[in-house]
């Protein structure tokens, strides 16, 4: 049997009877005993995201549905398996140490089975696992953002549970130290084969942390997949606008290709009549206007990143984004040719169509 280590099927939660669920029948799978998996729920705030990670964690009851962990199951009808006996760690926002306990105080708490002496040596090796067997003795508020994140993960490693919970851990560091630190617990997690799930609002860190994740909003899950999957083939308005930026065309359908207001582009499926298509910035290219049958645009705006550059070109009322790399050179008010490099990727009617407009999405809010 490969059976998932963690199965969570319809949950629901509301926070009183007539309240609106805030999580709404989610459904998702994390990892096998064979293959441990890192997985990431993603999404804007107040979108349920760490309702869900509280409720797989037993902090929260769930109103409907279950999660069931290596067979076991944690909640269901009439279940409820309180939080310390489910065999799961958690790594809060604010990492939750006590300033009175050195680190190897507050790494050796969560313990509860052997002797002194053996709860000692396995909190020393839990803190060996993230670099920081130096500063055993060193209180929380004499270290730096990311040691006290890894103080906490050496905490939650050190009961060996069966997976880990991480409720935006990354959040409270700088930039440059949150993406270290986070290559290095994704680094650990991977070499100790430990399952993991991630609850964040940041698109990068979820594209880069996660082997696959969920984007969730209003208490419910547009789509599960492969980062990459996801980011280049968003199923939905929601997705392929919160995953980054994009360019949104209505467009008419028919079979693999449509018309669009720039031109005939080729579809990644099947549709007909009127859609709503989206192609990624980097999905475009521009070339001069006389090498090319398409339409034509005028460039507006250009800012030069080193390793690539993206132009935001006027075209028929319209204004889209290109992302070109940095051999591609034009300036503010020059005529281009646009270009699709990849086929539009159809997205599922969630709206008006015609309430649509063509052109580049705004920048995702956090």
């Amino acid at each position: 049997m490969n059976d998932p280590l963690l199965s969570v099927q319809h949950l629901t939660k509301q926070f009183g009877p007539d309240a609106p669920p805030v999580v709404n029948d989610v459904s998702f799978d994390v990892g096998t005993t064979e293959s441990p998996e890192i997985f990431a729920i993603l999404g804007p705030s107040g979108c349920g995201k760490t309702t869900t990670l509280r409720c797989v964690a037993g902090f929260e009851r769930a109103t409907e549905g279950t999660v069931v962990m290596q067979g076991r199951t944690l909640t269901g009808p009439g279940v409820h398996v309180p939080p310390e006996q489910r065999g799961v760690g958690i790594v809060f926002q604010n990492y939750a140490l006590f300033p009175h306990l050195t680190v190897l105080e507050n790494v050796r708490f969560g313990l509860q089975d052997g002797t002194e002496a053996a709860q000692t040596a396995r909190a020393r090796e839990a803190l060996d696992m993230v670099g920081l067997d130096r500063l055993e003795d060193r209180r929380p508020q004499h270290l730096s953002g990311g040691q006290q994140q890894r103080v906490a993960l050496a905490r939650t490693l050190a009961p060996e549970p069966d997976l880990i919970l991480l409720d935006e851990p990354f959040s409270n560091l700088d930039a440059l130290l949150r993406q270290e630190t986070r290559q290095e617990v994704r680094r650990l997690l991977k070499d100790k084969g430990i399952h993991a799930v991630l609850v964040t609002h940041d698109q990068e860190e979820a594209l880069s942390f996660a082997d696959r994740l969920a984007v969730m909003r209003g208490g419910q899950i547009d789509q599960v997949g492969p980062p990459e999957n996801v980011y280049y083939r968003p199923r939905t308005l929601f997705v392929a606008q919160f995953l980054g930026r994009t360019n949104l065309l209505l467009s008419q359908a028919a079979g693999r290709e449509a018309d669009t207001p720039l031109g005939r582009v080729r579809l990644d499926r099947d549709a007909d009549g009127t859609v709503l298509v989206s192609l990624r910035p980097e999905h475009l290219t521009l070339s001069a206007p006389e090498t090319a049958d398409g339409p034509t645009g005028t460039i507006v705006g250009r800012a030069f990143k080193g390793h690539d550059i993206t132009y935001r070109v006027s075209c028929e009322g319209s204004e889209y984004l290109v992302h070109t790399d940095n051999r591609v050179l034009y300036e503010a008010g020059d005529t281009v040719a646009l270009r699709p490099l990849e086929p539009a990727v159809v997205l599922e009617s969630q709206s008006t169509p015609a309430e649509m407009p063509s052109g580049a999405t705004p920048e995702p809010s956090a």
